[in-house]
């Protein structure tokens, strides 16, 4: 009898597995993708600390995805991957029976430009296998294709999407058990240039010329998202706060541009301003920074779930 309680068990094992593999291979990985393509607002946090123990309180915390900022945190991507690990809910994984985090993991690199070191710092931080890079202070076109291009692999021959043509070294094995699948090259790619691929592009408009140029920079193929840094923005045209009307001018023709050609777009809120954003048409927001989610990230998440008709 207990050899054939052993076989059973075995069995029901096999199938649970097999359940997981299939679901995990026509499940996105990226939720914040899976979101964008669904037309659902998205609501974030800004963390400057990425321990472990703020990692396992974030993991839980109902949010949709991090924004890990590097560029104004040390560039640490040992710490990062303890990041990582500790946002790896096991028991999540089981109930939902697929590999995609309830909260994803994206990076903001300190490189601003400078080739070289944006696609050294791009490198790193997707071989340990976030799922999209935040490239701050792009102010042309010029500059969002090099990021696009720092995000890619070089694309295999005849590919329809063989341009921009991708810059990142290969050397993938953090990133491939993070993500726990063995086509990790495959989908490892930008969206939505690639429908298929999970990985995100994305950049911080914070600069009178940026948004000058916005109409240029977000024709980049490739480009999946743009987000909007109204503090950097409002200092570079000159004034000493983001609720100067002029600025909150140069907000809204970034967001035209942006509605105008389906492109996501981002922008930091609070409790008070949440609602107003989210009704005008931005697609991903954050709602407050650090300390995983506390009381006034959530109450700005209820209002902007509100507001966007989420539970």
């Amino acid at each position: 009898m207990g050899t054939i309680t052993k076989k059973i068990s075995l069995v029901f094992l096999g199938i649970f597995v097999l359940s997981i593999m299939s679901n995990a291979s026509a499940q996105r990985l990226n939720k914040l993708i899976e979101m964008f393509e669904n037309d659902e607002p998205a609501f974030g946090v800004l963390s400057f600390d990425y321990s472990l123990e703020n990692a396992r309180s974030l993991a839980t915390s109902g949010l949709d995805f991090v924004f890990v900022d590097m560029e104004h945190a040390p560039f640490d991507v040992e710490k990062l991957r303890q990041f990582l690990l500790g946002m790896t809910n096991k028991r999540e994984i089981l109930e939902k029976g697929n590999l995609q985090p309830n909260v994803i993991p994206l990076v903001r690199v300190p490189a601003a430009g400078g080739a070289e070191e944006l696609i050294a710092q791009a490198k790193q931080v997707l071989d340990v296998g976030v799922f999209g890079i935040f490239f701050p202070a792009i102010h042309t076109r010029e500059q969002a294709e090099l990021a696009v291009r720092a995000t890619r692999y070089p694309q295999y021959n005849g590919t329809p999407d063989y341009e921009p043509v991708g810059l990142r070294g290969r050397n993938p094995s953090n990133a491939v058990w993070y993500w726990g699948v063995s086509d990790y090259h495959a989908k490892a790619d930008v969206w939505p240039l690639d429908p298929q691929g999970e990985l995100l592009s994305m950049m911080f408009i914070e600069s009178a010329e940026g948004v000058e140029n916005i109409e240029e920079i977000i024709s980049v193929p490739g480009l999946g998202a743009i987000f909007i840094g109204p503090s950097d923005l409002s200092t570079s045209m000159g004034y000493t706060s983001p609720a100067a009307p002029a600025v909150e001018e140069a907000i809204q023709t970034v967001l035209r541009a942006c509605l105008d050609n389906d492109v996501p777009c981002a922008i930091t809120t609070g409790a008070g301003s949440v609602q107003d954003r989210i009704e005008q048409g931005f697609r991903f927001v954050t709602v407050g920074a650090d300390g995983g989610l506390n009381a006034g990230a959530s109450n700005a998440l209820r209002l902007g779930r509100e507001a966007a008709g989420r539970p």
